[in-house]
Formats: C-alpha cells, structure tokens, sequence
C-alpha cells in the first residue's frame, strides 16, 4: 500500500542502514579522514647551521694564515658548507684511505671535532714543510707524514682556538693532535674512532687550495650535534651582549621627598642706599637681583650665611693681598757622584751566569737532519785555529782559544769583546 513502510523497511531504518544496495556506504557513516602526521624538528635549524658556518669561517681563515707561514705557500681556504650525515654517507663522498686528526678542547668548550684530509694532500704539505717544492710524494704514508701533519694542525688548531677566544670572550684551548690513517672501507661503524661518529653528526665542508695548482682539495671538519649546539648558544650569547649590551641595572629608589619649607616671613624694606660691598661698581641696584635669579639680600641672614658670602657665588672673588717672592733653588755642588750602580754591585756579585763556549755553527735542512747518523761528519763556519766565541747568558763578550787541562777542556781568553 502506497505511504505504509513494510517491516524491513521499518527494521533497516532502525538499525542504522540505508535503503540502498550493500556496496554503497551507509548514508549516516561520514568519511573518515587522518589526521596530520607532526614533521619531527630538525636536529639543527637553518639559523643554527648558518651560526656555526660563521665561527668554522673565522676559524679556519686564521689556520689558512698559519699553514702559509708553514709551507711558505699561497694558501686559500674557502667558506665552509655545514650539514648534517651519518657515516655510511660520509665514506660514499670522500676519498679513502684517508688521515683523520682528533682535536680536544680542553678549556672552555667542553666538546671534541675531526678533521679529514685526504692522503695526497697530506704527502704534499709534509713535503713543503720539509724544504720540498711539493713533489716528492711516492711511497707510503708513515709515521713522518703523521707527526708533520699533526705538528702543522696543532699550530692551526691553535690559531683557531685564538680567534674563537676573542670571538667567543673567554680562553680556549685545545688538546696536542692526534692524526691516524685510516682506511674507511674497513670499518662498518665510525663509533671505533669517536663515539658521536656512530650516529648522526654535523659535517663541515671547506676547499683547501696551495699554489691555486698544488693543492686543490676538500677537508672536512666533524662535529657532535650537542656539541655544535653549546658552540650556537655561546655564540649567540656574546652576539646578542654586543648588540644590546649589558642588561640594565635595576633603577634606585628615589630618595626621600625633603620636608616643605616653612614661609618665609614678609620682607623688610629695603634701604635707598646699597651696602657698600662692592655692587654699585656692578652698576646693577640691589633691587635688581632677584631677576638674575638670585635670592634677595633680606635673605641671607634667615639662611646664617654672612652678608660676604654672597660674592663667591656671583663670580666675583674678593681681591686679598698676596705675598709673590721669587723661586729660589738650592746650588748644586760641582762634586762628581759616582755612579749607584758601582756602589751596590756586591749584591749580585752571586747571581750565576751560564758561559757558553762556541766551537762554530752552521745551517741544514731537515732532510740533511734526518739522515744523520754515528760517523757522520759536520763541517762547521770557523776555520781551523780561528779563535772561538765565548758566549755570556747568550751575549757573545770575548774570544779565546781551546786548551787541555789535565783531561778536561778549557778555554784561554785571547780578547774582550766591549
């Protein structure tokens, strides 16, 4: 019948379901959508990376002057790229083998970084440092190319460290280097070199250039995450102390507010003829002072202060007479004085002095150096026979000749040396 629901009808719109088919979706269900998921934050914002490029910047350009005077070289570094990787990405980027060197901070950051270079470029600048032109680099790395490349990053380390003292307003220092050549296709985990390496770490990318064709190169520079954080706090601390100063000091409280002063009592009248104390030269009548915003002369004896006193404040010291005689100055006695110097040389008649007797000198490169040995022979600057120095606390004083007393050497002074 037309308008009466049956009772399947009645019984679907009770439980909830529609009138339609099973494969459409129930007409009271409503789509269901997910929420968002929240992006985790980054271990380091842009704003952090960009601060910790800056101090790196600054840092190595004082180590770039210093490896110049090291191996008398042009050297260029360039500004550095700071991201963060782990170490399976850091073995796929960069040449291996390669040396890495661990520095400590010892004072005042408390934190530790790496520097890689790669192993042609050690060879190089431990050649330069030698005396070389860069070219002897055949054979293998050994345990001279890692103490000259340790030597060459402890005097840059420092450098840089000094720049970070002044950058940051407080000391620095830094461990003695430590450099290992290390073959990183044959570690699986970095954490067996420093421990931060076994996670995610702050990677910073510099381009190192000698001779513009010697050396053209990238080293890199690892850091904690924590740690390049501590180094992004500090750093921020001293830019926001320059910027704003000090904070402002807390104001003092005002002081008391002093009592109101009683009324004055009604003016006397003034006398037709001033006192005689020197304003009618000033042209100015008494009558006329209170518009040069000075009290009234009825005044100043309900202050206690004498008439008199009132010159000083208006400029106008009163004349006293003055004795003015000439100087006169002791004679100084033609008698010679002799020199303190002579009177108390008995009290340091016993500070000892090192003498030193010079046989000669002369000069040799390190490669020279390195390849001495028992028998070797060094010809030194002094002919034989020549006189040789006697030296004073360094001070080249007199000259003499070798002599034999009983078994010991000796030297006869032959001449003084003024």
């Amino acid at each position: 019948m037309d308008g009466i629901l049956s009772q399947d009808e009645i019984n679907a719109l009770l439980s909830g379901m529609g009138l339609s088919d099973g494969n459409d979706a129930p007409a009271s269900e409503e789509p269901v959508t997910s929420a968002p998921v929240a992006e985790s934050e980054p271990l380091l914002t842009d704003v952090e990376k960009d601060a910790i490029g800056e101090v790196a910047n600054i840092s190595m350009g004082t180590s770039a002057t210093t490896l110049y005077s090291l191996v008398n070289r042009k050297v260029n570094i360039t500004t550095p790229v700071v991201e963060l990787t782990t170490w399976d990405k850091l073995i796929e980027d960069y040449e291996r083998p390669c040396v890495f060197i661990q520095i400590s901070y010892t004072e005042g950051l408390d934190g530790s970084n790496i520097l890689i270079l790669k192993e042609q470029d050690v060879k190089i600048i431990t050649d330069l440092m030698m005396g070389g032109d860069g070219s002897n680099t055949d054979g293998e790395l050994g345990e001279l190319h890692l103490s000259a490349i340790s030597e060459a990053m402890n005097q840059m380390m420092g450098s840089a460290a000094t720049s970070m003292s002044s950058m940051l307003k407080k000391t620095i220092d830094i461990s003695p280097p430590i450099a290992s050549h290390i073959n990183m296709n044959l570690m699986q985990d970095g954490g067996d070199i420093a421990s931060f390496l076994s996670g995610t770490f702050v990677k910073i990318s510099f381009r190192m250039q000698i001779d513009d064709d010697l050396v053209d190169s990238k080293i890199l520079q690892l850091y904690p995450v924590e740690f390049a954080r501590t180094l992004y706090t500090t750093f921020m601390g001293v830019q926001m102390h320059d910027t704003f100063g000090t904070p402002v000091q807390e104001a003092e409280p005002a002081p008391a507010p002093t009592p109101a002063p009683q009324p004055a009592p009604a003016p006397q009248p003034v006398p037709e003829v001033a006192p005689s104390y020197g304003m009618p030269q000033m042209g100015m009548p008494q009558m006329g002072m209170p518009q040069m915003g000075m009290p009234q002369m009825q005044m100043m004896p309900q202050m206690g202060m004498p008439q008199m006193q009132m010159m000083p404040q208006m400029g106008m010291p009163q004349m006293q007479n003055v004795n003015v005689q000439p100087a006169q100055f002791q004679t100084f006695s033609q008698q010679v004085i002799s020199p303190a110097g002579q009177e108390n040389m008995g009290l340091i008649m016993d500070v000892p002095l090192e003498v030193t007797v010079e046989l000669g000198r002369t000069k040799k490169s390190i490669a020279d150096i390195l390849d001495f040995a028992p028998g070797t022979i060094i010809e030194l600057d002094k002919i034989a026979g020549e006189p040789i120095d006697v030296l004073v606390n360094g001070k080249f004083v007199a000259k003499g000749e070798v002599v034999v007393i009983e078994e010991s050497f000796g030297i006869r002074v032959t001449e003084i040396i003024k």
